[in-house]
């Protein structure tokens, strides 16, 4: 099963009790908190729930597997995502 935005958004609003509209804009806050803080090399935590933080990525040589020809992939980030103790729990039955 999985849940849309819209969905995750009516389900929020009513546990919370609040508007869907004032949901929506809560989670769209939320959205650019986090974009924000990665892009600016930070991290976010909600403990017990997730930890979100940007990663380096090293520049390594890699290998086109239709040429065989070696090539230098340059260094970047990626986004790393931790599962809190809470979330570990529930996934685990």
């Amino acid at each position: 099963m999985s849940v849309n935005r819209t969905e995750l958004v009516q389900a929020v609003a009513e546990k919370a009790g609040l508007t869907n509209a004032d949901t929506d804009k809560a989670l769209k806050a939320l959205q650019e908190v986090v974009v924000e803080q990665l892009a600016a090399g930070g991290s976010v935590s909600i403990p017990g729930f997730l930890a979100v933080a940007r990663a380096d990525r090293a520049a390594r040589t890699g290998v086109n597997p239709q040429t065989g020809e070696k090539l230098e992939i340059p260094a970047g980030h990626r986004v790393k995502i931790t599962a809190g103790s809470a979330l570990k729990r529930a996934v685990q039955g």
